[in-house]
C-alpha cells in the first residue's frame, strides 16, 4: 500500500511471519513505552510478528543539549531515524511512519488518518492492537485512540482485530480496579527493553529520562500489584480492554472511559 504523506520502513533483520500484534501510537517512542508486551511477543514468537504505526511527524518535541539548536525539520529526521533503529533492535515486521502533525491528529474531522489506519489494519490483519488508553491525559494520544476506534468501526466484523488494548503512557493505570485492568508480564529481557528506549537520544537529551521512568514503572507495577502476597512477576505493564468499543459500535467512548472513574469512586466510597 502507499501512504498519503509518510513512508513504510522494513527493518533489515525484520521478521517476515504474519503480523499478529500491531501498535498504533502517536509519537516516536510511544510504542516502546506502552507496547512492550506486543514487542516481546513478536520478538520471541516462531510463527507471528509485531508491527508498528507511528502517526505524527516528530516535530515540536522538547530539546536541549546537543539538540538544543535543532529546527523542527531537523528533529523530525532525527526522531524518524531513532524509530527505525528501534524497529531494527526489536525485529519488527514493518514500521509505518504516517507523518501527520499533532494538530491533524487532534482534529476530529480529519478522516485521512482514520482511513490510513483502516487500510493498514486491513492489509496486516492483526489479531491484537495496542494503542493509547482513553484515560490518557495527552490530547494527541486521545486523538489517536479515538481515530483507531473509528477506523475499526468502519471495518466489517470479520476484518476487525480480536482484542484492542489501551496502554499507559501519560497516565498510569495502577488506580484502575483490579478486575478491570490488565497486567502484562513483561519480565523477560530487560536488556532489550532498555535498548529499545535508549535509542531515542533526542528525547533523553531533551530532559526526559524515559528509559528509567518506563522500566521503573514496570517494576513498580509488579511490586504494588498485590499487597498481601509476594511479587509474582518482576515487571508488569498495564492496559485496559478497549475491545467492548469495537464489539458494540453504539458504546460511547466517553461513557466507557468514565465508567472506570465511577468504579474508583465506588471502591473508595465503600472502603471509607
Amino acid at each position: 500500500m502507499k501512504l498519503l504523506k509518510g513512508q513504510i520502513y522494513y527493518p533489515k533483520n525484520r521478521k517476515i511471519e504474519k503480523v499478529k500484534y500491531l501498535t498504533i501510537c502517536a509519537h516516536q517512542d510511544d510504542n516502546e513505552i506502552m507496547a512492550i508486551h506486543g514487542i516481546l511477543k513478536g520478538y520471541y514468537s516462531k510463527n507471528s510478528s509485531f508491527a508498528c504505526v507511528v502517526t505524527t511527524d516528530g516535530g515540536g518535541s522538547a530539546r536541549t543539549g546537543e539538540f538544543k539548536d535543532y529546527t523542527d525539520e531537523m528533529m523530525k529526521k532525527v526522531r524518524i531515524e531513532e524509530q527505525k533503529q528501534a524497529s531494527e533492535i526489536g525485529r519488527y515486521h514493518s514500521l509505518y511512519l504516517l507523518n501527520y502533525t499533532s494538530k491533524e491528529v487532534k482534529d476530529n474531522h480529519n478522516i485521512d488518518i482514520v482511513n490510513e489506519y483502516k487500510d493498514i489494519i486491513l492489509e496486516l490483519k492483526p489479531e491484537v492492537i495496542y494503542t493509547h488508553n482513553i484515560l490518557d491525559k495527552h490530547p494527541t494520544h486521545l486523538g489517536v485512540v479515538k481515530k483507531v476506534i473509528q477506523a475499526i468501526r468502519l471495518l466489517e466484523r470479520k476484518d476487525r482485530p480480536k482484542i484492542v488494548y489501551g496502554c499507559e503512557v501519560w497516565r498510569g493505570l495502577d488506580w484502575v480496579d483490579d478486575d478491570k485492568k490488565i497486567g502484562f508480564d513483561v519480565s523477560r529481557n530487560e536488556r532489550l527493553q532498555k535498548q529499545l528506549l535508549d535509542v531515542f537520544k533526542s528525547q533523553i537529551a531533551g530532559g526526559k529520562a524515559y528509559t528509567k521512568a518506563s522500566i521503573g514503572r514496570r517494576y513498580a507495577n509488579a511490586t504494588y500489584f498485590q499487597s498481601h502476597s509476594v511479587d509474582s512477576y518482576k515487571m508488569i505493564s498495564y492496559a485496559i480492554d478497549l475491545t467492548p468499543l469495537i464489539k458494540n459500535d453504539g458504546l460511547s467512548i466517553k461513557e466507557y472511559a468514565t465508567s472506570f472513574i465511577d468504579d474508583l469512586y465506588t471502591d473508595v466510597n465503600n472502603n471509607l
